[in-house]
């Protein structure tokens, strides 16, 4: 088998693009995975991104956001509501740019790497143990 690079799937998954054509869309709606790429018919039902790019959104955005909300409140001293209101805002919108991208991109890994069924040369219909 040839091997699938693993930058450039990596890329075309974080712009939401088939790792495989980077033409296609990777993604139905904001999260839903479509089941095979419009452009080159690469399928996508063995993805298991599962709760993946959850947790990695949580991690990134807490990482950014809990030393950028202490230096901002020792440096400033805004008001509570101030603070919560800016921070709220910006949490939530951070999290929802970066949930369908870190999505496409681990859907991208998985093609690259072969996981789950993504490098399967025989469809599971004409597998040898089930003819």
């Amino acid at each position: 088998m040839a091997e699938r690079p693993t930058w450039p799937a990596l890329r075309r998954g974080w712009a939401r693009r088939c790792p495989n054509c980077g033409a296609g869309p990777l993604l139905k709606g904001y999260l839903k995975v479509r089941e095979s790429c419009p452009v080159c018919a690469q399928d996508f039902t063995p993805q298991r991104a599962d709760d993946g790019p959850a947790y990695l959104t949580i991690l990134i955005v807490g990482h950014l956001m809990a030393p950028i909300l202490m230096y901002v409140f020792v440096k400033y001293r805004p008001e509570p509501v101030t603070l919560i209101t800016i921070f709220s805002i910006g949490t939530v919108a951070l999290s929802l740019y970066l949930l369908p991208r870190l999505k496409g991109a681990m859907v991208a890994l998985q093609w690259a790497k072969r996981m789950h069924g993504f490098g399967r040369t025989t469809t599971p219909a004409t597998a040898p143990e089930n003819l």
